[in-house]
Parts: structure tokens; C-alpha cells; sequence
């Protein structure tokens, strides 16, 4: 995109040369919301929702406009990976308002999520390419939020129905997963620039959407029921593996400096947390709530980094 001339200039000149990959920033703030709500952090968590609403309001816009404006460049940038943020972060700020019990929201931001989801997720698939970034998980990210939110919601539905498309997505999502690393070009640990993180991120959600079926009422004490539980407690596991990894190398060969895909560093931070935090409860896992709070403190201070840093980065752009 930096071929193109911005349109107009100021902050609008910068938030349309903004990539697809943007959405990042909103489920990086959603997932660290969505945690500080499970510890208690009300305040905390209602300020970095807000901010996730007004970012996926503006980025909704940006969509809409592109589609109706500049199609080219619409069809170009949905045939890329990071264009599936816009499901991922839609269905992680309705499993915020589902858990504040705002079932009527929710459902609407599954519908839209539900009917997007197809038509990003076929248009990334055929033109996926081998020896890809970080993003080429977020065919497996979305389509797990479908899941988690789904999963979300059966509990405080009449219905319990919604239970098994999600249990579809989820089944989806890991075997979209074993497709995706196929492609992931291993060589990002070393050198890419922040969106390598979502290869272990994307093993969290796919616990945490686990976590949400085995809360299912109408499931428990079956076989379904015990076989989800350690299906979810390894992809847990693999997870924070996928976690220690990341670190080693993020140790190994430094990268300080701020680029947007920072936020899809964050963003697998905060959703390990998350899950970590999920799964104690569900799976009655009491001792994982130490951990995943660690965790979880450990993602708002690389959210708050994230933040400086894109608040120099504007000022560097409005200097220029």
C-alpha cells in the first residue's frame, strides 16, 4: 500500500493508507478487555472495550467505503489473510457484550460475522501461496471466534442449538489450522514483525472455543463432553509451548520497533490469557488462574507499549 497517495491528509489521510491487517489493533484491545472482565477489572476493561467499539466502528466504515467506492482494491485486499480480522475482531466484541449478558447484541454481531465469514474466508484460501506471515492463521482465528462466540452464547440462549454449528467451527478451525502451518514460513520467528505470534495465538482461541462447548449444559457427563476436555487442555498446552517459543525469539533477534503488526503480538498474549483463565473454570482447573492472570497483566503491559508506540508513529506521520 505504499505505492498509493494518500487521498487526504491528517489523521483521515492515514487511516485510509491504514492495511486490512488494522483489525489486528481491535482484537488485540477486545481479547485484553475480555480478560480484565474475567478478573474483576470492570473499569479497566469497559475503557479498552469502548476503544475497541469506536476502532471497529471507524474500520467498518473504511470497509463498507472500499466496497462501494474502490472495489479494485477491496477484491484485492479480501484475497489476503489480515482481511479476516474483520470477522475475528467482530465476533470477540460480541463475546464481550454476550458476557455482559447483551444477548440481543451479540447475536447481531454473529449474524454479521456469519456473513462475512464465507466470503473472506473463500476469497483468502484461493489465493493462498506457500512461505507465509503469521496472518495466514487468522483462517483458523476467525472461524474459531465463530465458535467462541457461538459457544458463548448457548449458555444464556433459550435454545441450546447454536451449539452444534459451533462445535463445527471449531472442528473446522483446527483442521484449518494444519493447513495454515503448511504455509507459515517458519523463518518469521526470526525475522517477522510481530504477526509471527499468531501462530501459537491461534491454538489459544481454538482452547478457549473449547472451554465455551464444555460449558454446554446439554452436554455434560457425555462422551462428547470428556472427549473435548483434554482435546482442549493439549491445544492449551501447545499453546504456551507455542508461547515459550515466541519469547525465546523475540529474545534472540530484537525487533523495538513499532510496526502495526505489533498488535497481532498482543493480540496472542492476551487470548492465552484468556483461554488460560477459561479453562480453569470450565475444566475446574483451579491452579490455572495464577498463571493466566500473570498472563493476562503481561498482555495489557504489551497493549499499553503497543499504544505508545502508535501514538509516536501518528506524531512522526503528522510531522512529516
Amino acid at each position: 500500500m505504499g505505492d498509493r497517495a494518500p487521498a487526504e491528509g491528517g489523521l483521515v489521510g492515514w487511516w485510509v493508507e491504514l492495511p486490512p491487517g488494522a483489525g489486528t489493533a481491535v482484537m488485540a484491545t477486545g481479547i485484553v478487555s475480555i480478560g480484565l472482565h474475567l478478573v474483576g477489572r470492570e473499569v479497566l476493561s469497559w475503557i479498552l472495550f469502548v476503544l475497541a467499539a469506536i476502532a471497529w466502528l471507524a474500520l467498518a466504515v473504511d470497509f463498507v467505503r472500499h466496497l462501494l467506492r474502490d472495489r479494485d482494491r477491496w477484491a484485492e485486499e479480501a484475497g489476503t489473510p489480515p482481511a479476516l480480522t474483520a470477522v475475528a475482531a467482530t465476533t470477540l466484541l460480541g463475546t464481550w457484550v454476550a458476557l455482559e449478558g447483551w444477548s440481543g447484541v451479540a447475536v447481531a454481531a454473529l449474524v454479521v460475522a456469519v456473513l462475512i465469514w464465507p466470503v473472506l474466508l473463500a476469497a483468502v484460501v484461493r489465493h493462498w501461496r506457500r512461505r507465509l506471515p503469521g496472518t495466514v492463521f487468522l483462517v483458523c482465528v476467525a472461524t474459531q471466534g465463530l465458535a467462541v462466540l457461538g459457544g458463548t452464547l448457548v449458555v444464556s440462549l433459550p435454545s441450546g442449538w447454536l451449539a452444534w454449528p459451533a462445535l463445527g467451527c471449531f472442528l473446522l478451525g483446527l483442521a484449518l489450522y494444519a493447513f495454515a502451518f503448511r504455509r507459515f514460513d517458519l523463518g518469521q520467528l526470526r525475522t517477522g514483525a510481530g504477526d509471527q505470534w499468531v501462530a501459537g495465538g491461534t491454538l489459544a482461541i481454538c482452547a478457549l472455543a473449547g472451554s465455551k462447548l464444555l460449558a454446554v449444559p446439554a452436554w455434560r457427563g457425555t462422551a462428547l463432553h470428556d472427549a473435548l476436555r483434554p482435546l482442549m487442555l493439549v491445544t492449551l498446552a501447545l499453546s504456551v509451548c507455542w508461547y515459550a517459543v515466541l519469547v525465546f525469539a523475540e529474545v534472540r533477534w530484537p525487533r523495538p520497533r513499532y510496526d502495526m503488526a505489533r498488535w497481532a503480538t498482543v493480540f496472542p498474549m492476551g487470548m492465552t490469557a484468556v483461554a488460560t483463565l477459561s479453562i480453569a473454570d470450565a475444566a475446574a482447573v483451579g491452579w490455572l488462574r495464577t498463571p493466566g492472570q500473570v498472563l493476562l497483566w503481561a498482555a495489557a503491559a504489551a497493549w499499553a507499549l503497543a499504544l505508545v508506540g502508535l501514538v509516536r508513529h501518528l506524531g512522526a506521520y503528522y510531522s512529516r
